[in-house]
């Protein structure tokens, strides 16, 4: 109808941006999280051992009687234990989260190829199509080099969608990173993941291998 408004978000990386795409995914969300988290605690024990080696670049402390410190030895001991503890525990929940498959409402099959991948809608009957790149010489205005292809999945959003990936001749990835989802195709063996988008949009990856 007129009234109604359909926005299309596009989302792939564009240029001088250092950090993570933009989520469209519950799965990308707590990566995101997960990275922000990681990162903090990083930065906290990256600004404390530079402290320290400045201090002791520009001090001379001497202690002709200092041999051993048990305390400090029991204290330096405990704190990267619980460091690694405060990463440990969120990442082995991240791990499980992404592993888990709820009720998908539609299956896809993908199959990579040297060059392209196939499709095929489980779901449905006589709905399998190939998705090759587009060549240079045959872009558009308003195609993206080296990303788009002649024939797009369609998925629907707000909804649990499984992906069957495997690979015909070598080791292939398929990779969405704004979805949070990157898989290994194999050959001869079939691989699952699933993903749910929160909104509507056009989404770009890349094999990764």
């Amino acid at each position: 109808t007129p009234n109604m408004k359909i926005k299309l978000f596009l989302e792939m990386m564009t240029w001088k941006n250092i950090s993570l795409q933009d989520s469209a995914s519950p799965l990308m969300e707590q990566l995101n999280y997960f990275h922000d988290h990681t990162l903090m605690i990083l930065l906290i024990i990256t600004v404390l051992v530079a402290q320290l080696m400045i201090s002791m670049f520009f001090n001379k402390f001497t202690h002709r009687y200092l041999l051993e410190g048990q305390i400090i030895e029991v204290i330096w001991t405990i704190l990267p234990t619980l460091t690694l503890i405060f990463i440990a525990i969120p990442s082995l929940r991240l791990i499980y989260i992404l592993d888990e498959i709820n009720n998908p409402m539609i299956t896809i099959k993908t199959i990579g190829h040297q060059w392209y991948w196939s499709y095929e809608y489980s779901d449905f009957k006589n709905i399998e199509f190939d998705s090759y790149m587009i060549p240079t010489n045959e872009l558009k205005i308003f195609n993206f080099r080296l990303l788009d292809v002649d024939n797009r999945i369609a998925a629907p959003f707000q909804s649990q969608i499984r992906m069957l990936i495997t690979a015909t001749d070598v080791i292939h990835s398929w990779t969405i990173p704004s979805l949070g989802v990157k898989i290994d195709a194999t050959p001869g063996r079939l691989n699952q993941t699933t993903f749910s988008l929160n909104r509507s949009g056009l989404f770009f990856g890349q094999c990764s291998k």
